[in-house]
C-alpha cells in the first residue's frame, strides 16, 4: 500500500520485535471494516446491538482493571528530565525504549498485527498530521475508524513524508506492566497492557495533544484541549469560540449546546466544530484559526440524556461503539445512569454480571450498572449540529478563547482577562475537581492549567512560555475569558442553570469581542454589569442572582493567590511574565 521507505522500515522493525502470525493493513474500506466487525462479534470482543433501534452499533466491555486513563502509568520520555518534568511522569529515553522493547518482545505471537494509517485533520490539509498505529486489537481498529480518517487515502497523502509512530498491544492487560509512553523527540508513542480508549486510541490524547503540543512548540502553532463552537446570530453571522475545560465540566454539553427557546425564536443557532481538541495556527490575516483534528466523539456516557445534551445522545444512535455501559437484554440496546428514569429490569452490567435498576448494596444505595467513565465512540457527522466548517482545511477564525472549571465559590460566573498575557495567566491558574475520567481520588480540587495538565508533551513552564510567544505572533488576538458554571449556594446547590442557558454568557463574551458593551474593571479582570446578562425567561435567576454570581471575594482571592504561588513553585521555567501577573493580582487585591 506504500513505498514510503521510512514507513516500511518502521513496519519491518516492529514486525521483528512483535513477531505476529499475520499482518493486515487497514485500507479504510467499508468491506474490510465490516469483516473486522463480524470477526470481533464472533470472538466475543463486541456485541452487535439491535439493528432497528441502534443500526451499526456495538457494545464492548473492558477488563475491570482497565477503565480509564492512567496518569500514574503515563510517561513523557526525553533525554533530559527537566524537558518533560515536573508535571509529567518522566522516563529517560533509552531506559524507556529498553523497558518497552522487553515488554513488546514476541507479544503478538499467535495474533494479528493491524497497521492503521490515520490522519489527524482532513486528509491533505496543511493543518493535518499523519500517524501510523500498529496494534493487535480489533477494538482499537474499529474505534480509530470512527475517531480518525483512516486508510489508503492517508497513505497517498503521506507520500514519502514523516509520520508519528505508534505501537500498541493489549498484551496480558497486566496493570503492573501497563505503560503509555510518549517520545516527543522521536515522534513515537508506545502503549502496552491496556485496551481502554484513552490509553490506546493513539491518535487522540497521545498524538493530538501530547505529541502535537511538542510539535506545535517547535513549529509555531498550538495543540489544545479545547472544544470549538460557532454561534450564529439572527443576521446569519457566525463567530467561533475555543474553550478549555477539564473532564466532566460540561465541555461536550457546551460544544453541542442547544440555545434556549427565546434565543431559538430570534434565530440563534450553535454549530459544533469539535468537542475536545483544537489545533490552532496563525492565519495570513493575523487571526488565530482552529481545526478539530478528530473525526468522532469519545464521550462520557453517564449523565448524557435528552435534557443535558440531546445532540450528543442523538450522535450515538447509529454506527457507535459503546464501552462499559449497561446491556438491556429485553431489546438488545444500552443504558446508563442519567440516560432516563427507566433503568432496565433485565440487563447485564458493565462487568458482565446480571443487573437490574432496583439492585441495592448492603447500605441501601443503588448499585450502578454502567461504569462512571463508560464511553461512546460516535462519528462526528452524526451530530445534528455539526458545523458546515467541520472539514474546512484551514479551520475557523477564533473570536474568543474561554477557560473554565468547577469552583464552588471563588471564580465568578464570567470574567475577561485584561490582555493576552493576563489571559495566559488566567489559563495557567485554572483549578477544578478531579473526575472519574482519570484514575485516582474523585472530588479533589487541583490545578489544571488550560485543562492540559495530563496532556502537555513537555515542560509546563515552557508550555506557558509558548503561549506568551504565540501572543507576539498574533496581530488580531482573540479575547480571553474565564467562566464558572458551577458556583454553589450555601447548601451546595448550583446557582446558574447551565446547559443551553450558558449561551447567555457566551452572548456577553461575543459582545465584548465586538467591543459593543461595557464591563466593570475589577482586581481579577473585567466582569459584566449584571444587567448585561440576559435573564429573560429564567424563573429562578434574577439580576440580583447575577450580581451574586459576579461577586469577587477579596479574602478568597488572596488565598487563591497563595495557592497560585505555591503551584508555580512546584514547576520550573515559569515565565517572568506570569510571576509579574501574579504580583499585579496581589497588588490589585490589596488596594
Amino acid at each position: 500500500m506504500t513505498t514510503n521507505k521510512k514507513l516500511l522500515a518502521f513496519i519491518e522493525e516492529y514486525k521483528a520485535l512483535l513477531n505476529p502470525d499475520k499482518i493486515v493493513w487497514i485500507d479504510g474500506s467499508e468491506v474490510q471494516l465490516e469483516e473486522l466487525r463480524k470477526q470481533a462479534v464472533d470472538e466475543k470482543i463486541i456485541i452487535k446491538l439491535n439493528e432497528d433501534l441502534l443500526p451499526g452499533c456495538y457494545l464492548h466491555r473492558t477488563t475491570q482493571n482497565d477503565v480509564a486513563r492512567v496518569e500514574g502509568r503515563t510517561f513523557i520520555c526525553s533525554k533530559n528530565k527537566e524537558d518533560s518534568a515536573p508535571i509529567n511522569n518522566w522516563m529517560e529515553t533509552t531506559e524507556a525504549f529498553t523497558l518497552l522493547n522487553g515488554l513488546f518482545k514476541d507479544v503478538m505471537k499467535g495474533r494479528t498485527m493491524y497497521i492503521i494509517p490515520y490522519s489527524m485533520g482532513a486528509v491533505g490539509s496543511k493543518f493535518s498530521k499523519i500517524g501510523i498505529e500498529i496494534t493487535d486489537s480489533i477494538y482499537v481498529v474499529l474505534n480509530m475508524a470512527i475517531m480518525t480518517r483512516i486508510g489508503k487515502s492517508v497513505l497517498d497523502a503521506l507520500g514519502d513524508g514523516d509520520f508519528v509512530k505508534g505501537v500498541h498491544s493489549y498484551a496480558d492487560l497486566d496493570e503492573e506492566k501497563r505503560y503509555i509512553c510518549h517520545f516527543p523527540e522521536e515522534n513515537t508513542i508506545m502503549s502496552i497492557n491496556s485496551n481502554y480508549g484513552g490509553n490506546v486510541l493513539l491518535g487522540k490524547k497521545c498524538f493530538a495533544l501530547r505529541i502535537a503540543s511538542y510539535l506545535g512548540k517547535n513549529e509555531g502553532w498550538m495543540a489544545e484541549h479545547m472544544l470549538i463552537l460557532g454561534i450564529e446570530n439572527p443576521k446569519g453571522e457566525v463567530k467561533y469560540i475555543a474553550a478549555a475545560f477539564p473532564s466532566a465540566c460540561g465541555k461536550t454539553n457546551l460544544a453541542m449546546l442547544i440555545p434556549p427557546e427565546i434565543y431559538r425564536e430570534k434565530g440563534y443557532k450553535v454549530w459544533c466544530v469539535g468537542d475536545d481538541i483544537a489545533w490552532i495556527r496563525v492565519g495570513e490575516d493575523g487571526r488565530l484559526w482552529a481545526v478539530n483534528p478528530e473525526n468522532g466523539f469519545f464521550g462520557v456516557a453517564p449523565g448524557t440524556n435528552l435534557k443535558s445534551n440531546p445532540n450528543a445522545l442523538l450522535s450515538t444512535k447509529k454506527n457507535t461503539i459503546f464501552t462499559n455501559v449497561v446491556h438491556n437484554l429485553d431489546n438488545n440496546t444500552v443504558w446508563w445512569e442519567g440516560m432516563d428514569k427507566n433503568p432496565p429490569m433485565n440487563a447485564i452490567d458493565w462487568k458482565g454480571n446480571p443487573w437490574n435498576g432496583e439492585m441495592k448494596d448492603a447500605d441501601g444505595r443503588a448499585i450502578k450498572g454502567a461504569h462512571p467513565n463508560s464511553r461512546f465512540t460516535a462519528p462526528a457527522i452524526n451530530c445534528p449540529c455539526i458545523s458546515s466548517e467541520f472539514e474546512a482545511p484551514n479551520g475557523v477564525p477564533l473570536s474568543a478563547i474561554v477557560f473554565g472549571g468547577r469552583r464552588a465559590k471563588t471564580a465568578p460566573l464570567v470574567y475577561q482577562s485584561k490582555d493576552w498575557n493576563n489571559g495566559v495567566f488566567v489559563g495557567s491558574i485554572m483549578a477544578s475537581e478531579t473526575t472519574a475520567a482519570a484514575v485516582g481520588q474523585v472530588g479533589v480540587v487541583r490545578r489544571d492549567p488550560m485543562a492540559m495538565r495530563p496532556f502537555v508533551g513537555y515542560n509546563m513552564g515552557d508550555y506557558f512560555n509558548h503561549w506568551i510567544e504565540m501572543g507576539k505572533k498574533v496581530t488580531n488576538k482573540p479575547k480571553i475569558f474565564n467562566v464558572n458554571w458551577f458556583r454553589t449556594d450555601d447548601n451546595g446547590n448550583f446557582i446558574w442553570p447551565g446547559f443551553g442557558d450558558n449561551l447567555r454568557v457566551l452572548e456577553w463574551i461575543l459582545a465584548r469581542c465586538d467591543e459593543s458593551i461595557d464591563a466593570k474593571e475589577t482586581a481579577i479582570g473585567f466582569v459584566p454589569f449584571a444587567k448585561d446578562i440576559n435573564v429573560n425567561g429564567l424563573e429562578d435567576v434574577t439580576t440580583e442572582t447575577i450580581e451574586d454570581l459576579l461577586t469577587i471575594d477579596k479574602e478568597m482571592w488572596l488565598k487563591e493567590a497563595e495557592g497560585i504561588e505555591e503551584f508555580y513553585g512546584e514547576l520550573t521555567r515559569v515565565p517572568t511574565e506570569l510571576y509579574n501577573q501574579l504580583k499585579t493580582l496581589k497588588d490589585n487585591l490589596n488596594k
